[in-house]
Parts: C-alpha cells; structure tokens; sequence
C-alpha cells in the first residue's frame, strides 16, 4: 500500500494528476554514439606500404605531406515528411550554434553557448505541399539565459545552411531536463529547500543532495500581478519553474509553492 506522508511540505503525494501534467511538458532528445572502425594487421602493413610508395619520388625523396580538409558527415538521412534522424538532430544542432552564437549566448548554468531545446522537422511552404522532393528543414529552438531571449532557427538539411533566424523575448516553451535538473540543484542548495529535503528523507531514509535522485517534471510559471513574492515579478520575462519532484521508486512531493527563477537564479515561496 502507497503511503502518504503529511509533513514539511504539507505532504508527499502520490499524485497522479500531477503526474499526467508533469509528465505532458517533458520532452527528451536521445543523440546517437560513434561507432569505431574495424582495423586488421594486414590492412595497416598495406597502407602503410601504400603511403611509403605514395610519398617518394623517382629520386626516392620523400615528397612533403598534405593535409586536406575532410567533408562534413551527414550520416543518416531521412526522406520528404520522414521524422528527424539522430544524424539529422546533431547536425542540425551543430549548424544553427555557429562560434559566433557560441560565444555571445549562455546555457541554464552558465557556461558558453544557448540552452538547446527542441528540434523540429519544420512544415512545408505552401508551395511545397504537393512537391514529393520539397527541401526538408529542421526548426531548432535555443534559449540564451545571457538576455533571456527565445531564438528560432530554421536549417535547410540539403544545403546546410540556416534559411531563417527569429529572436522573442517574454516567450517562454517548455523546458528541457537540464532546466529541470538545474531548478532542482537551485532549490536544494536554497535555505527553502529544506522542507524539501526533510520530505525526501522521510520517503526514503537518505538524503537529498543531487537532483538525479529525482524524477523531475515541471511547468513555466508566468508572474500574476500581485500574485506572488516581488520577486518573482518578472517571471515570464525570465524562464521560471515550478517542479514536481517524484522519490525514484517512490511518491511524489508537492513543492508546487516554490518558484525557482532560473534566469535570476533564486528560490521564492508563494504565499509568502
């Protein structure tokens, strides 16, 4: 029998409410690994030999080396209306940060480069609809925490090349797991994440320091005006979060009174 513990939150839920809604704003990008090569004795005595003879002139001097610049993987492609590919999602990734938005944006914990959101297969232009060999393109949405700006980039897989760029500011999509794992580590090292922690004990008898002993979902949460801590008023404007934490193997626990202001990167309690 689940059982239901009423304390420091309020209560430890075993919500499956909350866990419809959590689990609705969740999305996940999974990104292929490499493969190695398969490398023979015989096939290194062969080309080494091949490489000897294909350095030295008539005279026998060693001609100087060149190095030449390998193409661009493409990997896996998928044809006309075909979901993305994992190649396709890298390579798209790749193309939209070039270094010049590498450097000049910032992810949900700081460090160099946009927070990576989604990828999308983008639709058709209405010209396309009927075109069997339309140009496929990818959408892929970033967020820069440096000016809390929501930035769209459209790839052309064929070509390689970023056909359209848009920047919004005040919008605010779903969030990612490292946004949710990043809230997470924000409230447990917050003095209100105390109740939290106590929560987590209560459940399992250890304690809470890492947010991967969780399972986490959560929602944007807007500013209402006067409806919470001042400051948490530009919530909406900054990518903020409210979570429902779940024990891995366990219940969940209602710390939906906490906002955790990502851009700002404070802890507040509404109804506080």
């Amino acid at each position: 029998m689940r059982k239901i513990v009423h304390r420091h939150l309020g209560k430890v839920v075993a919500g499956a409410a909350i866990a419809v809604a959590g689990t609705a704003v969740m999305i996940g990008i999974t990104l292929p690994g490499t493969a190695g090569a398969d490398d023979t004795g015989t096939g290194k005595a062969a080309a080494g030999q091949s490489a000897a003879q294909a350095g030295q002139g008539q005279d026998g001097a060693v001609a100087p080396g060149v190095v030449e610049q390998a193409p661009a993987a493409e990997g896996d492609k998928g044809k006309g209306r075909d979901p993305l590919t994992d190649d396709e999602i890298q390579r798209v990734e790749q193309i939209a940060v070039n270094r010049q938005m590498l450097n000049a944006t910032e992810d949900v914990e700081g460090e160099r480069g946009p927070e990576r959101l989604t990828v999308d297969l983008a639709d058709p232009k209405a010209d396309e609809l009927d075109d069997p060999d339309a140009p496929r393109r990818a959408v892929v949405t970033l967020y820069d925490y440096r000016d809390d700006t929501l930035v769209t980039k459209t790839v052309d897989l064929d070509t390689g090349k970023v056909d359209a760029t848009g920047t919004q500011h005040g919008v605010q999509p779903p969030l990612s797991s490292a946004e949710y794992a990043e809230a997470a580590s924000l409230l447990i090292a917050d003095p209100l994440g105390a109740d939290l922690k106590a929560d987590y004990k209560d459940a399992t008898d250890k304690e809470l320091t890492d947010p991967n002993q969780l399972l986490l979902t959560g929602a944007v949460y807007r500013a209402v005006p006067g409806g919470q801590p001042a400051v948490l008023d530009q919530c909406g404007e900054h990518r903020c979060v409210r979570l429902f934490p779940k024990v891995k193997n366990g219940p969940w626990i209602d710390a939906r009174s906490f906002v955790i202001d990502l851009s700002a990167r404070k802890v507040a309690k509404l109804g506080s």
